[in-house]
């Protein structure tokens, strides 16, 4: 809860005088306002009232000096961005919700983005109120999701059911859980090649997302739809929501998905912030090599991306959405945009996006690459990963509500 603005210990006095003015001014707009412009006249009251005024403020200000007269200066104190992370940036780990919570705890996290239902020992309400509570009384955010509801994408599963009957057991779960979102995809990249193209799987998407409306609606939860692994650019994202309803639907950022689409993730966020609902961030390296650009994501900090200014805007065009943290570095991938055919899965690439793209491959540099030798490896690699990105954005970036 925001506290209400108040001046320091001491300064009542200054306080006085600065109402003493605004008084003193607003008699003289007054009168200006009731007798039209006033004409120069040392013997006037209110004009002699006024300047005695505000050469009394200017001697206080004189005698309590700057740093006083700065804390006359009233502002909006500057909302903060909560802080978590995605539970696949420590997937290795094999955690459910519970231990999940208590990991994000111990870190002093305002949020968490569990972003698949396999992360629950059952979909029960008794226990997922029970998970509902814990994260409440650990002051944590829980952001629900899952994966393809795409029914035609390659990536889809059908151990839910059908992808309308996956939607709504998460809608089910997210609104137990008080999450006012659910996390969906659309699919990935090679979805880009099948028949009919993205398009056809945005449009089979969209079927899927309005059959469940209502049940999102009287659930007082949003579809928070991912550009995901190379299959969506963020303009195309942007179409889907719109076709959709973006009364209840709108999108899941994620900075990193933005390079394997050739985009810069600022770019990205100018186009889907005023859509965001939930997020996945991470930074990303992006160099040229010689049959066009390689990226790697990195965790925060070691990448290309200037992070104070991405969550400045952040925060003007996302207000009140976590930044969750999804850490997915060590390997790199191959972009061979310079071959004609390369082409072919992006038949309505914007020139201008592509532009800030090939810029930043050409501000970046190769980076190595990394690879655990065994699970445990992995699991060490994935946290230390994680927690250098959350320290760096809270000690670099001020983001999070908890301090260190």
């Amino acid at each position: 809860m925001e506290q209400p603005y108040r001046l320091k210990p001491g300064l009542h006095t200054l306080k006085r005088v600065r109402e003493n003015i605004c008084s003193s001014l607003n008699e003289v707009c007054l009168k200006s306002q009731c007798h039209g412009p006033m004409k120069p006249d040392n013997n006037d009251p209110n004009r002699r009232t006024f300047v005695k005024t505000v050469a009394t403020a200017s001697a206080a200000l004189a005698l309590t000096g700057p740093a006083v007269a700065q804390s006359l200066v009233v502002s909006q104190p500057e909302k903060k961005i909560r802080l978590g992370f995605d539970n696949f940036s420590v997937r290795a780990m094999g955690w459910k919700a519970d231990a999940l919570l208590d990991y994000a705890a111990s870190l002093k996290l305002d949020s968490i983005l569990i972003s698949d239902l396999g992360a629950y020992e059952n979909y029960t309400e008794p226990y997922l109120k029970g998970i509902k509570a814990k994260a409440e009384g650990l002051g944590i955010l829980i952001h629900a999701g899952t994966w393809s509801i795409c029914p035609t994408s390659k990536f889809f599963k059908n151990m839910w059911g059908t992808a309308e009957e996956h939607l709504t057991l998460g809608i089910q779960v997210a609104r137990t859980l008080g999450s006012p979102v659910l996390r969906v995809i659309l699919g990935m990249g090679d979805d880009r090649k099948t028949d009919g193209g993205i398009e056809a799987r945005i449009a089979d998407t969209v079927k899927v997302l309005k059959k469940v409306r209502s049940q999102a609606v009287d659930a007082n939860v949003k579809i928070a739809v991912e550009n995901h692994a190379g299959d969506m650019q963020a303009w195309e994202l942007v179409t889907l929501i719109e076709a959709a309803g973006k009364d209840f639907v709108g999108a899941t950022l994620d900075s990193g998905n933005a390079c394997w689409t050739l985009e810069d993730p600022r770019e990205s966020l100018e186009i889907l912030g005023p859509y965001t609902l939930s997020t996945g961030v991470r930074d990303s390296m992006v160099w040229e090599y010689a049959d066009g650009a390689k990226v790697q994501w990195t965790a925060i900090g070691d990448g290309l991306v200037d992070w104070k200014a991405y969550f400045q805007r952040f925060a003007e065009l996302c207000p009140g959405v976590p930044a969750n943290l999804e850490i997915i570095s060590g390997l790199a991938r191959d972009y061979p945009y310079l071959k004609p055919d390369f082409w072919q899965i992006y038949p309505k690439a914007r020139a201008r996006d592509f532009a800030k793209f090939v810029a930043m491959a050409k501000r970046g540099h190769a980076v190595e690459s990394h690879r655990s030798p065994d699970n445990k490896a992995e699991q060490e690699w994935q946290k230390s990963e994680l927690e250098r990105s959350l320290k760096y954005c809270k000690e670099t970036l001020g983001l999070g509500l908890k301090g260190m």
